[in-house]
């Protein structure tokens, strides 16, 4: 009699409760194609490569077929040598999109050679997460008619229930809640072995049920979902943590590998498009896109192997995958106020656009561009003009600037050497921020080598000095230390005034 956990399995191909995905049909007849590469491209957990495996038995390839796998050291330096061999039978490679973009441009080539000569002895099939046949296209776009792309999206709720049919059959049981874990399950057929499992568990039911008539299972659903967390949470909670910290916790900053995270949690499928993400979260646009910009995104998921294994970024289309749907589901039932405090942030909630906003006379850019990058590197959002140029162009200038300086950042930084009281712009930004002196919300840097004037009705309030003949970067990572200080005061402060 069969198991529970060979039943519903938790992990690898299932058996007994294999359901033919909407996109058989298709992978069987580019199959039978001779030379034809195929892409099968979709999120984890949706059954891409339990699919290729299934067909590939059906249509009677698997004495022929070898699989490979991206992740595997071993199989990434076979896969490299693919093209230089002669007939290799049917070869999937799984996890493509793993793969460095040299190796995927050899695969191109050695793929459009199968199809244009359709070799009868060889085949390459890709597996890989949602757009990766978009990806490989871009490499090569004469390869798109050479090649059979196949979407797999989250299945359909009717598949689901299927699934969770043929287990209840198997093990002889009739489970009172299979409609709301077909639901629960968001399209995963990964995610419902597991939520079957743990409901089977705490029905006892361990392997067939020898009795005539099905076992019935009566569980509720929020029981499954907090057993399923709790089961998750010492694998999952911790990595999120790292995630959501990025290198270094900088709770000064705005969390942007946290956002990120919960960004991704939203997500249909676990595949975010940071670039769209971004523009429908301006007040994060900076932090954010500052971790993309520099690489720091890229570094910190190749830097941990627990969190390589988990997360993948694609610099050529900028989607951010999570490549397992236990935690895509651990995620999503996380409470982000809850977790931002856990992990060490005061708020994931931002009042204005910018934290800061930087007013200099163009003479002074030195010392203004090396503040805003010791802000920025501490996921501070800073308003440089050089870092907007691409928005600023073609817009009115003074219509772009002008909220900015009046209300758009928390505070106003004003860099006051000798040539500041002579130039339009900061004439105008001044005029803009001037009111604010009396809110608590403007920063004067006085220079050492300028004598009181116009200005000295900023000494009445507190600021910090620059000596220009000093060291600049000594000076500047002291500037910015205080103003990072000044920063996380002021988000414990509205961290406090939320809670109160």
């Amino acid at each position: 009699m069969p198991r529970l956990d060979e039943v519903f399995k938790k992990s690898g191909v299932p058996t007994h409760t294999f359901v033919l995905p909407a996109e058989y049909d298709r992978v069987a007849v580019a199959l039978k194609t001779p030379g034809r590469g195929i892409i099968i491209e979709g999120p984890s957990g949706i059954g891409k490569t339990s699919c290729v495996k299934r067909t590939i038995d059906d249509v009677g390839l698997a004495a022929s077929c070898l699989f490979l796998s991206a992740r595997k050291e071993s199989d990434a330096e076979l896969i490299a040598e693919l093209p230089l061999m002669g007939r290799i039978g049917v070869v999937v490679v799984d996890d493509f999109h793993r793969l460095p973009g040299a190796e995927k441009n050899k695969l191109t080539d050695f793929i459009k050679v199968l199809a244009d000569e359709e070799e009868q002895e060889s085949k390459v099939i890709l597996i890989g997460i949602n757009r990766a046949g978009q990806t490989l296209v871009e490499y090569a776009p004469d390869l798109l008619h050479r090649v059979e792309t196949i979407p797999f999206g989250r299945t359909n709720v009717e598949r689901i229930q299927e699934l969770v049919l043929l287990g209840e059959r198997a093990l002889n049981c009739s489970i009172s809640i299979a409609d709301e874990i077909a639901e629960e399950a968001e399209g995963s057929f990964a995610m419902a072995q597991v939520l079957c499992h743990e409901a089977c568990l705490q029905g006892r039911l361990l392997e067939t049920s020898s009795e005539s008539l099905p076992q019935n299972i009566t569980v509720s659903l929020p029981r499954i979902r907090e057993s399923v967390l709790a089961e998750l949470h010492p694998r999952f909670f911790s990595l999120a943590r790292d995630f959501a910290t990025g290198n270094k916790l900088r709770r000064e900053g705005r969390a942007p590998y946290l956002n990120l995270l919960r960004w991704l949690s939203q997500t249909q499928e676990g595949v975010l498009d940071t670039k769209e993400a971004m523009a429908k979260n301006p007040e994060l646009k900076g932090s954010v896109g500052q971790v993309i910009e520099k690489g720091h995104l890229l570094h910190l998921i190749n830097s941990i192997e627990q969190i390589s294994l988990l997360f993948h970024f694609d610099l050529e289309t900028r989607l951010l995958t999570i490549e397992d749907p236990k935690l895509l589901y651990f995620i999503r039932h996380l409470i982000w106020s809850k977790f931002a405090a856990q992990v060490g942030y005061y708020s994931i909630d931002f009042k204005s656009r910018y934290d800061f906003a930087l007013s200099f006379a163009g003479e002074d850019r030195d010392l203004a561009e090396s503040i805003a990058e010791a802000l920025t590197s501490r996921e501070i959002s800073v308003f440089y003009d050089k870092h907007e140029q691409h928005r600023i162009l073609a817009n009115d200038v003074e219509e772009y600037l002008a909220p900015i300086y009046r209300s758009e950042s928390r505070f106003v930084i004003s860099l006051l050497s000798c040539k500041y009281p002579r130039k339009i712009w900061t004439k105008f930004e001044s005029d803009n921020f001037k009111h604010r002196f009396g809110e608590n919300s403007v920063v004067p840097i006085w220079y050492t080598d300028t004598t009181p004037g116009m200005f000295d009705e900023s000494l009445k309030y507190g600021g910090l000095s620059f000596n220009p003949e000093g060291d600049l970067s000594t000076q500047v990572e002291a500037i910015a230390g205080v103003l990072a200080q000044k920063m996380e005061d002021e988000r414990a402060a509205d961290a406090g005034k939320a809670n109160g």
